[in-house]
């Protein structure tokens, strides 16, 4: 029986994991839950024959169980895009039991939408960028809520740049507020001030984090790129020579057109939907700074599709598009080194 080769879907859960194993001819061998155990869960499945796939949908902590499982279990874990999978099923309903065969099924038949683990240092970097990325989110409703308390007392603005050191300083001089407004106003900016050194104290982080590697250094030393660029295409992407073409990481940032094609129709659509939003974000604010450049192919070609009338939103869109596929030609050598120098730093 150990040597029986067989094909093991995981359902994953907090406490625990439904464990489906089939043989090549895809009879179930097992399928019952075990606890949340790497140690449980591989020997579980090795009782029942050597595994040649396992599969697991790519969810909140499969990543690290499936670096455990592959890293101190030696098994041939990989992560399944959990939107392609949906799409698989052959039924609405929905057990654990049916989605663990499902996904050895789709092992066995070596047709799992497969998507890339990261490595523990990677995931970690993530984490940090994401929540720096949601106090800046914060931190915009908080004056959103500022300027609509100012509209709503009907205060005229007093000239000048919004959020500078004078207007807040007028902010919180002026008399035209009604007493219990004014308390939230007040109560407003100290929010303020706290995410302002939230947000400080997670970039000094972050930068202490990737001060020696590679990939973020070369990407700062691009026109246009900062910190927060730098580190958010280090994060989100992780390795680049995951890519085999720069098509194909435009498209993984949401930075390709969508095509809306049907029948003697022939159309797009604007960007496609799929892709991590604040990776997207970052790229269509490093395509604004492009194209303001005063020289340059991007400020070049984003000036012939202008004078052709193509719309403002469009070329910029592009002038990212073309530059993440020239970055995927310039950082694909450069990860592995850097992988080892980030997990190092983490």
């Amino acid at each position: 029986m150990p040597s029986l080769p067989t094909f093991v879907g995981l359902d994953y859960h907090q406490d625990l994991v439904q464990v489906c194993v089939l043989d090549s001819e895809g009879r179930t061998l097992a399928n019952r839950s075990v606890r949340n155990e790497a140690d449980l869960i591989a020997r579980f499945a090795l009782q029942h024959g050597t595994p040649q796939r396992v599969a697991i949908e790519a969810c909140c902590g499969a990543a690290d169980l499936a670096e455990e499982l592959v890293t101190h279990r030696n098994l041939p874990v990989q992560l399944a895009h959990p939107g392609y999978v949906a799409r698989m099923k052959r039924s609405p309903d929905k057990t654990d039991l049916a989605d663990a065969q499902l996904l050895a099924d789709l092992a066995r038949v070596n047709y799992l939408p497969s998507v890339w683990l990261a490595p523990e240092a990677t995931r970690q970097l993530r984490r940090l960028v994401r929540h720096r990325a949601q106090l800046v989110r914060r931190r915009r409703d908080v004056k959103l809520r500022i300027r609509g308390l100012l509209r709503e007392n009907r205060v005229p603005s007093p000239g000048g740049t919004p959020w500078t050191k004078k207007w807040l300083t007028w902010l919180q001089e002026t008399d035209d507020l009604a007493p219990s407004d004014r308390w939230l106003v007040e109560d407003h900016l100290e929010e303020l001030t706290s995410l302002g050194r939230r947000i400080r104290a997670v970039e000094a982080k972050i930068r202490h984090t990737v001060e020696d590697d590679p990939v973020v250094a070369k990407l700062l030393t691009m026109p246009g790129v900062g910190l927060v660029t730098a580190v958010t295409l280090r994060a989100e992407i992780g390795r680049f020579d995951r890519f085999t073409r720069g098509k194909q990481l435009a498209r993984f940032c949401g930075v390709t057109p969508r095509n809306a094609s049907s029948g003697q129709r022939q159309a797009d659509a604007g960007l496609i939907k799929a892709g991590n939003p604040d990776l997207r974000t970052v790229l269509i604010e490093l395509g604004h700074r492009l194209i303001r450049q005063t020289s340059g192919p991007w400020t070049k070609l984003a000036t012939g599709m202008l004078s052709r009338g193509k719309p403002k939103n469009v070329v910029v869109a592009a002038v990212a598009n073309r530059w993440v596929r020239w970055l995927h030609h310039e950082l694909r050598r450069e990860t592995p080194q850097a992988d080892r120098v980030l997990e190092q730093a983490v």
